[in-house]
C-alpha cells in the first residue's frame, strides 16, 4: 500500500509523524500489518524513553553486554593517517557485535507488549545470535530466518543460534542472502501478527523500525561523547566512519552528531567486485528510489526497475536496500559515501590484525578501508566504529592469508 510522501520543509534528520526522513521511509506493508505497526509506532517512544525501561535496558547493557565498549586510540591507524584515529570497540560486546544493543532493547519492548514469540532476520548471523541470546535470557520463543548462502558462509553463527535454542529457518530465493531472510520474516509476521514480535536487526523496514533501531543503538554515540570528552577535552570528533548495509551500527555511531555540522559523516558500503548489477551492494552510490521491505528508500535495481542481485564478501552488507535515514542523509549532502571493494576490505582487516592483534568482522573492515580514501589534517580526531569481531569470517580470512 503506497502512501504520499511528506511535504518538503526545512531539512531535519528527525523522522516525521508519517514515518519519513525527507522523501524516504513510511509504512508500505500488507494491510494485515498496518494495525500492528500503527500500534507500535504510537507507543515505542514512550516505552523506550520511560524511566523503568531505561533502568532495565542500561542495567543489561552494563552488566550483561559489558558496556561501555572501549574507545581505543589505534597506534597503527593514527600513524598511517597522520592524525588521531580511535576505534569504538563494539566487537568486544557480548555476542561479538553491536547487534546486541538493539536486540536487548526490542526484547524488553516485546515483553512489555505481551509478546511471547520472536522472529528475526539475519545475514552475517550477528543479529541472529544476539536475538537468540536475548530470547534465551528472556524465556521467549525464537525463530531466525537466514538465506541458504549465508547459512553456508556463516555456519558457526548458525550453530550458536541453535545451541541457544533458536529455530533457524532457511529462507528461499535464488541466492539466499539477507533480502530473502527479510522477505521470509515479513511473511511469517503477516501470518502471526497477534502473538509475534519481529525484532528487525537494522535501521530498515517500515516505520517505526528505522527510528527505533537507531535510538536503541545510539548508546554508541552517547558513550562516544563522554569518552572523547575525557580523552580529547571535546565531545565531538572531526569525522565519524562506519560501515553500512542497512544502517544499525552507523545509526548508533552518528545519532547524537546528526545536528553537529562540523562532524563529517563517512559511510562505507560494499563496492564488491564491480559496478554492474549483481557485483556490488553499493546502494547509496548506485541505488534508485523504490520500495523495499516496507519503506521507500534507495534500492539496487536492474534495467527493468526490479530489485537486482547484489554481491559482497561481507554477508552483513550484502543487501540491495538501505535504511531511509541514510538515503536522506546522502540526498541532503549530510553524509559522504565510499564504495569499498572486497579486496580493500580484506586487506584492511588483515593489516589491522597483524599490526594490533584486532581481527574485525568483514563488515567493519569496510570502514577501516575507507580511511585509505580520505585525507586528514594532523590535528584531526577520527572515530571508526568496529561493528563486530571477525571470528565468523575466519574461513575467508584464512583463505586470503594463504593465497600467494
Amino acid at each position: 500500500m503506497k502512501q504520499a510522501m511528506h511535504t518538503q520543509g526545512p531539512v531535519t534528520f528527525e523522522v516525521n509523524k508519517e514515518g519519513y526522513f525527507g522523501n524516504f521511509g513510511g509504512q508500505h506493508v500488507p494491510e494485515i500489518l498496518h494495525p500492528v505497526l500503527q500500534s507500535l509506532a504510537s507507543v515505542y517512544r514512550n516505552i523506550i524513553e520511560s524511566p523503568d525501561f531505561r533502568r532495565d535496558y542500561h542495567y543489561l547493557l552494563n552488566h550483561y553486554v559489558g558496556r561501555p565498549s572501549p574507545l581505543w586510540l589505534s597506534p597503527s591507524l593514527s600513524s598511517d593517517c597522520g592524525c588521531k584515529v580511535y576505534l569504538k570497540r563494539e566487537d568486544l560486546n557480548h555476542t561479538g557485535a553491536h547487534k546486541i544493543n538493539n536486540a536487548i532493547g526490542q526484547a524488553l519492548l516485546a515483553k512489555r507488549l505481551g509478546k511471547r514469540r520472536i522472529i528475526a532476520e539475519t545475514g552475517a548471523g550477528q543479529h541472529g545470535v544476539a536475538t537468540a541470546t536475548v530470547c534465551a535470557l528472556s524465556d521467549l520463543k525464537c525463530t531466525i530466518y537466514m538465506g541458504q548462502t549465508d547459512i553456508e558462509r556463516q555456519s558457526s553463527n548458525v550453530q550458536k543460534m541453535q545451541l541457544l535454542g533458536a529455530e533457524v529457518r532457511q529462507a528461499g530465493g535464488r541466492h539466499g542472502t539477507l533480502k530473502e531472510a527479510c522477505n521470509a520474516a515479513i511473511e511469517d509476521w503477516g501470518q502471526h501478527p497477534e502473538d509475534t514480535y519481529y525484532i528487525v536487526g537494522s535501521a530498515v523496514g517500515p516505520h517505526p523500525y528505522p527510528d527505533m533501531v537507531a535510538r536503541l543503538q545510539s548508546v554508541i554515540s552517547e558513550e562516544l561523547q563522554e569518552q572523547l570528552l575525557e580523552a580529547e577535552g571535546r565531545a565531538c570528533p572531526d569525522r565519524l566512519v562506519a560501515c553500512i548495509g542497512g544502517g544499525s551500527n552507523a545509526g548508533g555511531t552518528i545519532f547524537h552528531y546528526l545536528n553537529e555540522p562540523d562532524v563529517e559523516i563517512v559511510l562505507a558500503e560494499a563496492g564488491g567486485i564491480g559496478t554492474a548489477p549483481g557485483r556490488h551492494a553499493a546502494t547509496l552510490s548506485r541505488g534508485k528510489e523504490g520500495i523495499l521491505h516496507g519503506a521507500r528508500t534507495l534500492i539496487v535495481q536492474d534495467e527493468a526497475g526490479q530489485v537486482a542481485d547484489t554481491h559482497s564478501i561481507s554477508a552483513g552488507l550484502d543487501y540491495p536496500g538501505i535504511g531511509p535515514l541514510y538515503a536522506h542523509l546522502v540526498q541532503t549532502g549530510r553524509a559522504k559515501v565510499l564504495a569499498i571493494t572486497d579486496d580493500e576490505a580484506l586487506e584492511a582487516a588483515l593489516r589491522l590484525n597483524r599490526r594490533e592483534g584486532i581481527l574485525p568482522a568483514l563488515e567493519s573492515a569496510h570502514a577501516l578501508a575507507a580511511l585509505r580514501h580520505l585525507t586528514f589534517r594532523p590535528a584531526e580526531v577520527v572515530v571508526v566504529t568496529l561493528s563486530g569481531r571477525g571470528d565468523k569470517d575466519l574461513p575467508t580470512y584464512l583463505q586470503q592469508a594463504q593465497t600467494p
